[in-house]
């Protein structure tokens, strides 16, 4: 059985999810120290994140006009009839960056046992857009037989990150979250006054947690990386003291935070958020790279409602198999709990976990909090479906929660076009969705361009100074940065 070494706690509300609440749809970048006049780059990328770095790593021009607002509609709502359920936040024991430090009653994949309802929660019903058309007009139906599945992405550059931007670059507003190894600041470009958010990791804390080679994998991945539904990495920099991250300000908040208030999602509220996820695994196993952590608190609603995978701490670039033992309990493939070598196929597992967790509001193997008896529920492959799941959905759930590696899907010879042409997915248009054309079906109520960081809990805001010059005894760890 697995140490917890490497282990987020259960249900973590993960700030990284508060790191990325970008900000609009055009992509425009803090401008570098040595930069005179602020510049936009363009980039033929359209749906990518909001504010992009002054070089051509950029996505979208910040000259662009908004893309409309996007909203999906739903043709079956009776999954939704539950009464809404108080939000809940819960804490991480992984020395994993930017998790909340929030304590939560409920752990993260169990059902919700408190019966106080809070009446002035609303639930899913009347979180949903009202104005879209019918279901089936957004999600057209041509996947059924793979025809629209997009093709693959061709191999992009890396972005030039390291040391494009200093402290003096942006005024701190207030914090996002908080972590075992620094926090999510809300900041404001002084050259072309958008909003960013800047994780901040201790050098200290992330040496003693062992986190170097998975904090500087974090760092690699996300300039490797350019995809509307994961988040962007403008650039970093660092002091003697810390390591500074300026990504994506996504304003909508975290998925895990609109589940928890809905305590579940309708069938195609799910199939929304579940086939942006999947359209985002299959570009990053492209490119070879295993996320690793998959899991509500890591995705964001930008603010159209569409998602963005964050937090990549976990992720990294494996061409075959590796060992190591890191993730959520929950959201563990059985390889990975058996200290296995294990490949790409974990994170079609997780996104099968994630799919439970959408239509049932708890996780398959959760028991009662304790991680070593969700790893003893997930060697055993033992799932209940509860009566209300969706057949297509519980074929596909089959198919993915499976220790049987020959027969998950997504790791069979089809690979994730297996997942794509899925009954369930029948009605998604990929290539639309994956152009963000397709309306999300909750749409946060921020004001864009504005800061509007409503979604997100206070923190008391960090007391020590940023920017301190001196020895730094961890410099030769972090030589990207």
């Amino acid at each position: 059985m697995p140490s917890l070494g490497f282990l987020k706690k259960k249900r973590t509300k993960d700030s990284s999810l508060a790191k990325d609440n970008k900000d609009t749809d055009a992509a425009s970048s803090p401008a570098p120290t040595n930069t005179k006049p602020t510049t936009t780059a363009t980039t033929p990328f359209s749906a990518h994140s909001n504010a992009a770095p002054v070089d051509n790593t950029t996505l979208k021009s910040t000259s662009t006009a908004p893309n409309p607002q996007e909203h999906v509609t739903q043709k079956d709502l009776q999954d939704s009839a539950v009464s809404p359920g108080p939000q809940e936040t819960v804490a991480s024991s992984k020395g994993e960056p930017m998790t909340s430090v929030q304590a939560s009653p409920q752990s993260h994949g169990g059902p919700n046992t408190n019966t106080n309802t809070n009446t002035s929660t609303p639930s899913i019903q009347n979180l949903l857009n009202t104005n879209n058309s019918a279901y089936p007009q957004q999600f057209d139906g041509q996947s059924a037989n793979g025809n629209d599945v997009p093709a693959p992405q061709p191999a992009q550059a890396a972005r030039t990150t390291k040391g494009k931007y200093t402290l003096t670059d942006f005024t701190i507003q207030r914090t996002l979250g908080t972590g075992s190894f620094g926090r999510v600041h809300l900041v404001q470009s002084k050259h072309n006054q958008r909003y960013y958010a800047i994780k901040v990791l201790k050098k200290a804390q992330v040496v003693k947690m062992k986190q170097v080679e998975h904090t500087n994998d974090e760092r690699r991945m996300l300039q490797q990386v350019k995809h509307p539904f994961l988040i962007t990495l403008w650039g970093t920099f660092q002091d003697c003291k810390n390591l500074y991250m300026v990504m994506d300000f996504v304003e909508g908040g975290e998925l895990f935070s609109l589940l928890r208030k809905s305590q579940r999602f309708p069938n195609p509220v799910a199939k929304f958020y579940a086939a942006e996820v999947t359209l985002a695994l299959d570009y990053l196993h492209s490119m070879n790279i295993i996320y690793r952590d998959l899991k509500p608190e890591n995705l964001l609603l930008d603010r159209h409602g569409h998602l963005k995978i964050t937090d990549f701490g976990f992720a990294k670039e494996v061409p075959d198999i590796t060992w190591t033992l890191c993730g959520t309990p929950d959201y563990l493939a059985p390889e990975v709990v058996a200290s296995k070598g294990y490949n790409k196929s974990v994170d079609w597992w997780s996104l099968g976990i994630l799919i439970f967790e959408m239509l049932c509001g708890f996780t398959p193997f959760w028991d009662g909090g304790s991680p070593m008896k969700i790893y003893e529920n997930i060697l055993k492959g033992r799932v209940k479906y509860p009566p209300y799941i969706h057949p297509d959905a519980q074929d596909l759930l089959t198919k993915l929660i499976t220790s049987d590696l020959s027969k998950r899907l997504g790791n069979l010879h089809g690979g994730s076009k297996d997942v794509m042409t899925h009954a369930w997915f029948a009605e998604v248009t990929w290539e639309r969705l994956a152009k963000k054309d397709i309306d999300a079906p909750y749409v946060p109520p921020v004001r864009a361009g504005v800061g509007d960081a409503s979604q997100f809990d206070k923190y008391p805001e960090e007391t020590e100074a940023y920017g301190q010059t001196g020895d730094d005894p961890h410099v030769k760890l972090f030589t990207d940065f």
